[in-house]
């Protein structure tokens, strides 16, 4: 009974020294996660501001290509006023004579 009771108090020591072992390679299991995570977040905050100026870039190019083409398109548009001005012209002048030669015309 002796030796059962002996091999019973060396396997409860053997399994109270696997589980304090198991809880410290879960410590440190937790602790290195949490200094990677650490880490990743410092990398990931030391680096904002290159994302920003980045984006900042991105936005600044396309707000010039939209500020191009809209400049392209009054430019279009303007001279098709021009050109519809320019093609009316004579006949605007041509009224504008009648009316001053014959104000009664209209009547």
């Amino acid at each position: 009974m002796d030796q059962t009771l002996k091999l019973l108090l060396d396997a409860e020591m053997r399994a109270e020294q696997i589980a304090r072992q198991a809880e410290l390679a879960r410590e440190q299991l937790i602790q290195r996660a949490l200094e990677e995570a650490r880490v990743e977040k410092e990398r990931y905050e030391s680096r904002l501001p290159e994302l920003h100026q980045s984006f900042r870039e991105k936005a600044e190019v396309r707000a010039d290509q939209t500020v191009s083409e809209l400049k392209r398109r009054y430019e279009e548009r303007h001279t098709q006023l021009r050109d519809l001005a320019e093609a009316r012209e004579d006949e605007a002048l041509e009224a504008a004579f009648n009316l001053l030669l014959d104000p009664n015309a209209d009547d």
